[in-house]
């Protein structure tokens, strides 16, 4: 298959990652998270994150946001989260299905909810009649490769704990997030007092497995239990494990981020050179969204992979990976050029 611009879950496992993996697979080791490579990437997360963090690793992406979303409600809860967010656009409505609670979606600029958007949803306290909001949940980056500030999570974090509530990150590409930001992943989470993320790695080059990530013990008090009741333990958690150790001991996920926001950042520029696209949206992590004719984009689907986000303006997203090289994009704009000059 031709490099695929469709998405960063496209790519294959980092060699780094699979070494890992591979070092991992000797001898025995006490299973369901009880080993010493478990116990490992524990110490790595606290470090990152300070000691009273606690970490507790699930299969997918999916799983992740779920159940963090769980541990942190009741079914009689409402989850606030952007229009726009994974857990309400590209989870088949798994989040309401498993927490039982209310999904409720707010205006997005830029995939970005506003402290005044967030404010109008928090009413209703202590009344029988209505969903008690507990949770915000937002991307970062956003599903439109934006980020948000440090400045702009302190606001939404102090305004949810204001009204005795919590903050949730959705953060699959949280390291392209960090990247971006040249900032440690500390200082826009954690340190703003963020209380849960779910902690991506296979867009940015694990295998498999994400990791929950609590800042308040009393939310990660049930968690093993909730954990097990969905499916989300793995027997042989050293294999997950394995790979956060490598992907956070030295650095590892911010280099392999750099690369896929590097090669975004040179796919803007291309497209810059073609006036038929417009890039659509601020290009700040691995992403790119562009409006350009139906013709074109079909006629350059047979040929590369990727997405068309809004079928109403023909906009389409392209996606880069941690393995993205400049030669990938230089073909591919070779081939956007010759339909644009047909």
């Amino acid at each position: 298959m031709i490099h695929s611009f469709g998405s960063d879950n496209h790519s294959g496992v980092a060699p780094e990652i699979m070494e890992a993996i591979m070092r991992s697979n000797i001898d025995f080791q006490v299973a369901y998270g009880e080993d010493e490579i478990t116990a490992e990437a524990e110490k790595i997360f606290k470090r990152d994150f300070g000691p009273e963090t606690e970490v507790f690793f699930v299969f997918n992406g999916t799983g992740a946001n779920i159940l963090a979303l769980k541990a942190m409600t009741n079914s009689y809860n409402s989850i606030l989260c952007a229009v726009s967010a994974h857990i309400n656009a590209d989870e088949c409505g798994a989040p309401e299905k498993l927490t039982g609670c209310k999904l409720i979606p707010l205006p997005a600029t830029d995939g970005k909810v506003s402290v005044k958007d967030v404010e109008k949803e928090l009413r209703g306290f202590g009344f029988q009649h209505h969903s008690q909001p507990k949770v915000l949940s937002i991307s970062q980056p956003t599903e439109l490769g934006t980020l948000y500030t440090p400045t702009e999570i302190q606001a939404l974090t102090e305004l949810m704990h204001k009204h005795g509530c919590y903050i949730h990150i959705d953060g699959s590409r949280i390291s392209n997030a960090c990247e971006s930001l040249n900032l440690p992943i500390r200082e826009f989470t954690s340190a703003l007092g963020v209380d849960a993320i779910s902690f991506g790695g296979t867009k940015n080059g694990l295998l498999i497995g994400e990791a929950v990530v609590f800042f308040k013990q009393e939310l990660a008090h049930n968690f093993l239990y909730i954990r097990k009741q969905a499916a989300q333990l793995f027997s042989k958690n050293r294999f997950i494990a394995a790979q956060f150790v490598a992907y956070l001991k030295d650095g590892l996920n911010v280099r392999l981020a750099s690369q896929s926001n590097k090669m975004a950042k040179y796919l803007e520029r291309r497209l810059r050179e073609i006036p038929q696209v417009v890039v659509s949206r601020a290009v700040q992590t691995n992403a790119v969204f562009a409006i350009l004719p139906v013709e074109i984009s079909t006629k350059l689907r047979e040929k590369h992979y990727f997405y068309v986000w809004d079928e109403d303006l023909n906009e389409v997203r392209w996606m880069c990976s941690f393995n993205t090289k400049r030669e990938d994009i230089d073909l591919f704009i070779r081939d956007l050029k010759s339909l644009v000059l047909k």
